[in-house]
Order: C-alpha cells, then structure tokens, then sequence
C-alpha cells in the first residue's frame, strides 16, 4: 500500500513519490482506502467548511434532449447532476490526476496488470435504503459494456472481458493489461445505479451526495441534501438547484444580481464586465479540455487528407488564443493531448498559421467549393466569433468557408457527431488511453471524427498493456503525430476553464481532471455566511 504524508498547505500527498510515480504505484500496488476529499487542496481548505444554504449553479451546456441516464450524459449540465446523485468506483486527485478510492476502497492488479481486484465498500446505502452491493458494480458495468448501450463509455470498456464476483470483491479481467483502469473507471458514465440501471436506465437514485427532487430536461434540476450521506466530508449546502442558463448574457446578469451564486463558461472577454461587479469572483483553472473544429474522414470532402490539412493551416491559432479566449488557454496542434497529461508527447513541432501552405495543400485536394462549417454558443464559449475568424483566416488562403450558426438547443443532438464539419469542445479525460479510447478507436461511439484506423487501434492497444513508460511514451508520440497530421481533428486551443462565482461561496477546488471542478462543484463548495 502507498504511504501518504500532510504538507503544509494541508494537502496530502504520496510520501517521497512524485506524479509518475505515483500512477505507476498506485497501479501496480492499489490504495489505502478513506482518503476522501481531504485530498483536496489546501487553498480550498483553509477555512472550515460552513454547512446550509440552498445553492444555485447557473450552467451552460444543458437541453430538452437531456436524459438522466448516465450512459447518455454529454453536455455540462448532465457532467454536473451525475456527480450530484451518483458515485464512481473510483475518483481521481484534483492537483495530480492519480486515482482514489470512492466506492472501490481498495484495488491490486495482476503483475501484468490484466486482472484487477477491487475490494467494494459494504457501508454504502443508495438512496431509496437499498445496500450496495457488489451485484449492483457488476450489472453497471456490464451495461454500459453492452454494444447495444450507445454508452459514452463504452469505448472505454470494450477492453474489459469479464466482470466477476470472486469471494465478495469485483474482479475485471481485460483482453490485455492495462495500467491505467482505475482510472478509466473514474469516466463519469460509469455512475453505479442499482441493478445496474438496466430496467431503468433513467432512474437518478444513487449512493451520491444529493437526491434529485426534481428534473425539467433542458430547464432544471432540484436536488435535496442525502442526510444517509457515506461521507461526511462532502454536500456541505441542504439544496442544490442548477438553472440551465445557455445564454451568456443571461449568466452573467443573473450572478452579478446575486440570482445565482456560481456560473461556468465565461467568455474571456466578458471577464473585464464581471471583475467590476462587486463581490464577484473569477475562478480559472488549467486542464485538459480544448475547443476544436472536426470533420468527418469518411464524408466527402473532408475524406481528403490534404483538405483537411489545407483547412489546419488556415486557422490562425494565436488570434483564436488572443481573440477569443483572451489568453485564458494555451496553443493547440490537432493531437487532443497537453503537458497535464502523463507522459505526454514532446518535441512535435507546434502547427502554425501558414495561408501558402493552405492554399498549396487546398489545391492537391481538387476541391473548389464553399465548405460548411456549422457553429453554435453552445459549442464552446466564444464558439462563432471562433468560426469566423477561421473563414477569415482561411480565405486568404484562398478557402471559402460558409459559417452557419445552428441553434443552441439540440445542438449536441442534432449537429455534433453527425454533421460531418462542426464546432466542438471536450472536456478532459483521466489518461491518454481514455483519451484516445473515447473518440479515436476506430469502434468508439463518440469518435466523432470518423477517424478510424486499425494501425492506430493496434499502436493503442499495445500502449495499453506497455508496462515500460518510456517505450509507452514513445508509441503515444506516433499517436500523436498520426492523428495531428492524419485525423479529422483542428484543435486550436487548449482551453482553461473560466467560471465565476459569488464572493461568498467557498471551497471551489481547481481541479485539472475537467471543468466544474471535475463535476463536483455542487458537492465540494460551501457558503461563508
């Protein structure tokens, strides 16, 4: 087991081990249980938290094609609800990304890390007073494993080949080993529902923090403080209430009125607008997410490599970083993978704005029409004036690019993942194989580039089970190099996460693992007075 020791600013840490380390041990060794959210930074916990109050969260990203059936979860409002009611096996460290225990307390690993033991807390009741119970992990998983589920994790699961209980603990046993599932468990489809959620997928009971007392698609959620809690150390606030708030005016109105106490996605250039209201506070995080423009490699005329690599030559990269996001971010080269990554990728030389090479490109490719790119608010915050600066960047390199604004409600229903050129954002995941397992495996159900390449599944595979990080790195590197110079991905930015909130909310905890506070934001803040 992996010792832990206090810093000084309170936050605990592995003892003598640093980042690397510590995934590799945690992986091969499992962890000590009831570490909780006394992981959690020591700026976020320098104050004792203060409990009551009813909290209201003013969101972007939610709409009237929302389900509350986890493995359909997509947009920011359902990230956040999920981790409201529900608990994964397993969490991860806000400031490392290492994995932590939740409902797993424990876990060990084969020495080839292709059989996993998982040891299930027996003190956790869901909300309806149902016990949990091991049978509960396994038909989850196994749901969200079936091909028919069209679960957002099911990319993730695929690996996994059989799903036991062996003298009361989980055992997973994968086609090959793979170090890093603790933390592909952690993936926020993967909600423990009892039965599994299969008679009814929809239902939101759970072992969370909060019952969900009410529900309009798109509209709003109420939630009621679980006073059966498994954890004390959490769900400070007796309510929780998110308002689904897709304008950006509205958001911003609505906080600085003191109408809600916290919002997520603030456009860079309202920052300025929201740092003169009084007691308004600015809470910007760096993680892994990015703002990006896809297009589909099987659907003409993104089907041709050299138009898509004339089209990731006619986006001016720096003026979308200063533009749009007003610095709140850092450069992006079509590979969906930062320096908050382990092991990332370095030494690629970083894509630059280029109109000759564009254009030398554009003309290799025959094409001579407009192209549509659909775009939207929703898509990302600062997502049309983005596009337009993307057609005014592109044509003069001679590429015409019509910009259609589609509305926000159904956008990820009705535009992402099946228009073949669009606007999109993702948020981080826990490792470079989650990453790439998600949306590049050529049997993802979100590779919502088309980007499908059995040479590629195999360098994935074999980086999975790779035990060697240096060799590991090495085989992500040409990973990275065939997806920046062969995929369907424009990713121009890497974007920080910019939320606000009241001054008097407390505890919101910067965590790189996603935005809003990797979803906990409801259950981690509390009220000063």
């Amino acid at each position: 087991m992996t010792e832990f020791t206090k810093r000084p600013d309170g936050l605990i840490v592995p003892a003598g081990i640093n980042r690397r380390g510590f995934l590799a041990g945690t992986a091969a060794l499992g962890i000590a249980a009831g570490l909780g959210s006394s992981l959690v930074g020591g700026e976020a916990r320098a104050q004792e938290p203060k409990r009551g109050g009813h909290l209201k969260l003013g969101l972007d990203g939610g709409a009237t094609t929302d389900s509350l059936d986890p493995a359909s979860y997509s947009g920011s409002v359902s990230f956040v609800i999920g981790h409201l009611w529900g608990d994964t096996l397993v969490e991860s460290h806000p400031e490392t990304g290492a994995p932590l225990p939740s409902i797993a307390s424990s876990w060990e690993s084969s020495a080839d890390a292709s059989v996993w033991t998982f040891k299930i807390r027996k003190d956790i009741a869901f909300h309806d007073g149902r016990k949990l119970a091991v049978a509960d992990v396994i038909a989850t998983l196994k749901r969200h494993s079936d091909e028919g589920s069209k679960s957002g994790a099911l990319g993730l699961m695929r690996s996994v080949k059989a799903i036991e209980e062996k003298a009361g603990d989980l055992v997973l046993t994968l086609t090959e080993g793979n170090a890093d599932l603790p933390l592909l468990l952690t993936d926020y489809h993967l909600i423990i529902q009892p039965d599994g959620g299969v008679d009814n997928p929809a239902s939101p009971v759970g072992t969370g923090p909060y019952k969900l007392a009410s529900y309009e698609a798109g509209i709003r959620a109420t939630f009621e403080k679980n006073t059966a809690d498994w954890r004390s150390d959490r769900g400070y606030v007796d309510s929780v209430e998110i308002i689904v708030m897709n304008d950006t005016t509205a958001r911003i109105a609505a906080l600085s009125s003191g109408q809600v106490h916290f919002i997520n996605g603030v456009e860079p250039k309202t920052v300025p607008l929201l740092k003169r209201a009084p007691r308004v506070e600015i809470l910007q995080t760096s993680g892994k997410g990015f703002y990006s423009f896809l297009m589909h490699c099987d659907t003409s005329p993104f089907d041709n490599n050299d138009l898509r690599l004339a089209l990731k030559y006619a986006i001016d990269r720096q003026a979308i970083l200063d533009r749009v996001l007003g610095g709140f971010g850092t450069l992006g080269n079509d590979y969906p993978v930062n320096e908050n990554y382990a092991l990332a990728p370095e030494g690629i030389e970083q894509r630059a704005y280029d109109p000759d090479k564009a254009a030398f490109h554009y003309k290799k490719s025959g094409h001579d029409r407009p192209i549509l790119l659909r775009t939207s608010d929703a898509a990302f915050p600062g997502a049309v004036d983005a596009s337009v600066l993307f057609q005014e960047s592109a044509r003069k390199a001679g590429i015409e690019i019509e910009v259609r604004r589609e509305p926000e409600d159904g956008y990820w229903t009705n535009v992402w993942n099946v228009q073949p050129f669009c606007a999109s954002y993702w948020g981080g995941r826990p490792t470079q194989d989650s990453r790439y397992s998600t949306s590049y495996l050529s049997s993802a159900e979100w590779n919502d580039t088309r980007f499908k390449r059995e040479d590629f599944d195999k360098l994935l595979l074999q980086a999975r089970s790779e035990l060697d990080e240096a060799k590991r790195k090495a085989l992500y590197h040409t990973m990275a190099l065939m997806v920046r110079d062969e995929g369907g991905l424009i990713l121009p930015v890497f974007n920080d996460y910019v939320n606000a909130a009241s001054a008097s909310l407390k505890g919101f905890v910067h965590d790189i693992g996603n935005d809003l506070s990797n979803g906990y934001v409801g259950s981690r803040v509390w009220f000063d007075s």
